[in-house]
């Protein structure tokens, strides 16, 4: 709940402030704010108080997701912890349902904030994923508590590398695959655990600028799943290998207009069964991929027979993807 400050409270508060930020930074008026119930009452400058700490709340942050890059999302704000300076990402309950298609399997997927509470216990200390920890605010909420990840997202770093796809797949990719490699270990870890990640996107993956790890965020997404529990979490997994192995989508609206005879080679079974605009089968576009790293991609494609069930499986094909790319670059890696 948001009330009236006890004038000691407000006042230490004010002088938590004045510390942080100087004396001409402290707001003439804010909320303190137990229960966050009502994340829209959750302004700027506002303080909320979790377990005893006073976090000033400062801007919220946005949606990653494809397409809506600038929608505000209102219920994960940026704040400071008052009693150290930190800077936290601080995560209010906010419940959501939708329906994913993957092919033709329709997919229920629900935000858990127990859950991903549940997974930062899991994997507090593991290098590829976000940290924090979680606490009940005075209604009960589940609020997450995390720490600021300063760096670029991993996608953005991979487009980035090389003249050209040739240039790109030859000098930068192999070590790109390694990085991917160790993100899906940690993704068998959770696996390993009963846990999923619910919501596998390349937008979900930081590059810590700090520590020189790619970390995974965003945990609170769980699905309803019918025949293979972590086939959401692997089919995610999927789009992202695709890109890095393209450098970016291979979009086939792109190559009907600026590589027709691409596009005339192009068969349904070629695209991706997530993303019908973008192409899985990279060998047609980029002859050079080898024929183990592109069976992996095809896996995720509309002619896939064989989906994979687990990570082990997906790594053991990426092992000898992995080995032929090493003789590709005709080095050691």
């Amino acid at each position: 709940m948001a009330h009236p400050a006890a004038p000691l409270q407000e006042a230490k508060i004010r002088a938590l402030i004045a510390a942080h930020a100087g004396p001409d930074r402290v707001p003439v008026r804010f909320k303190i704010i137990t229960d966050t119930s009502d994340f829209f009452r959750v302004e700027y400058n506002d303080v909320v108080v979790l377990g005893g700490v006073p976090y000033w709340v400062k801007r919220y942050e946005k949606e990653g997701r494809f397409g809506i890059d600038d929608e505000p999302k209102y219920w994960v704000r940026r704040a400071i912890d008052l009693t150290t300076g930190a800077t936290k990402i601080i995560k209010l309950v906010f419940h959501e349902q939708f329906e994913a298609t993957v092919g033709e399997v329709k997919i229920t997927c629900f935000r858990s904030p127990k859950k991903e509470a549940r997974v930062l216990d899991l994997v507090a200390g593991h290098k590829n994923f976000m940290h924090g920890h979680w606490v009940l605010d005075a209604a009960g909420n589940n609020v997450r508590i995390l720490e600021f990840i300063r760096g670029p997202r991993f996608d953005d770093v991979v487009a980035g590398y090389g003249t050209d796809h040739h240039d790109y797949f030859h000098n930068y990719f192999p070590k790109v695959l390694d990085q991917y490699l160790d993100l899906l270990l940690a993704i068998q870890f959770l696996h390993d655990h009963g846990e999923k990640h619910g919501d596998i996107r390349r937008d979900h993956i930081i590059w810590d600028d700090e520590t020189q790890a790619n970390r995974w965020i965003d945990f609170d997404y769980n699905y309803e799943q019918s025949e293979s529990v972590f086939g959401f979490d692997l089919q995610g997994l999927g789009n992202i290998l695709i890109f890095l192995a393209g450098r970016g989508d291979v979009l086939v609206g792109d190559l009907y207009h600026d590589q027709r005879e691409l596009f005339d080679t192009l068969w349904g079974e070629d695209l991706s069964i997530a993303y019908k605009n973008r192409v899985a089968n990279l060998k047609k576009i980029y002859p050079y991929i080898p024929d183990s790293l592109n069976r992996v991609l095809l896996h995720f494609s509309f002619g896939a027979n064989i989906f994979y069930e687990t990570t082990g499986q997906m790594l053991d094909d990426l092992a000898k993807a992995r080995a032929d790319m090493v003789k590709l670059s005709g080095r050691r890696v």
